[in-house]
């Protein structure tokens, strides 16, 4: 899943940045109101997080602006007390609102609960469960299990499989994985990449007889089932 945060003060988005990082989720930062208008617009994200005191456009303006062409789900932060600025917050389009100072639990907990509300008004209903073969993941509970056997994943390894799952039988570049799985600040330069495929394969196809996860040479890789 990948997250915007669009934050001015620079002390909290870094605790923001490395926080959700650690809770599994790719991160991008906005230092302003024009900056996370553009990036919100642009990009493709599963949920917004926002200040209502931004430079720029502030994140009323900056909700406003969105909701004309999206409905991601935003979570609204901010310093503000007042009722008022709560209710101009939910009706100008915001799923929540979060009172400065919060505890970082707390936000992960409605975020994960936006996640599921977005997930379950997906078009299909069996979204939240991706297979190929006897490979099955569940969104939900972040699980994964192959031949009815358990697959234990780290966190990128989880968003990893993932990506490949939903884009299974196409062949993903390098590049490609890198802007869907890590952060925009990823050094193309690192094997990182390269050593994440290989442990994903150790668990994912060295115990079983047939290779789900193959590398294309000179392209990337591609997750398909060739014997089905």
């Amino acid at each position: 899943m990948k997250l915007l945060i669009v934050e001015d003060e620079a002390k909290l988005a870094d605790y923001l940045r490395k926080g959700l990082s650690e809770e599994g989720y790719v991160i991008d930062v906005a230092a302003n109101g024009i900056d996370g208008l553009h990036m919100a617009s642009d990009g493709h994200y599963d949920l917004i997080v926002l200040d209502t005191m931004l430079p720029g456009i502030d994140g009323f303006g900056l909700l406003a602006a969105l909701r004309q062409s999206k409905q991601t789900p935003v979570i609204m932060l901010t310093a503000r007390h007042r009722i008022e600025d709560r209710v101009r917050g939910l009706k100008t389009g915001a799923d929540d609102y979060l009172v400065k100072p919060f505890a970082f639990s707390e936000l992960v907990a409605r975020i994960e609960v936006l996640l599921r509300r977005a997930a379950g008004t997906a078009p299909a209903p069996d979204a939240l469960v991706l297979c190929l073969g006897d490979l099955h993941m569940d969104l939900a509970r972040r699980r994964a299990t192959r031949a009815g056997q358990r697959i234990d994943l780290s966190a990128k390894e989880f968003q990893l499989l993932t990506l490949l799952l939903r884009r299974k039988g196409e062949v993903l570049s390098r590049t490609e994985i890198a802007e869907q799985v890590w952060d925009v600040n990823f050094d193309h330069g690192t094997n990182v990449i390269d050593v994440a495929v290989r442990r994903l394969r150790s668990k994912l196809d060295l115990p079983f007889e047939r290779p789900l996860l193959h590398t294309v040479r000179g392209m990337g890789y591609v997750l398909e089932d060739r014997q089905s």
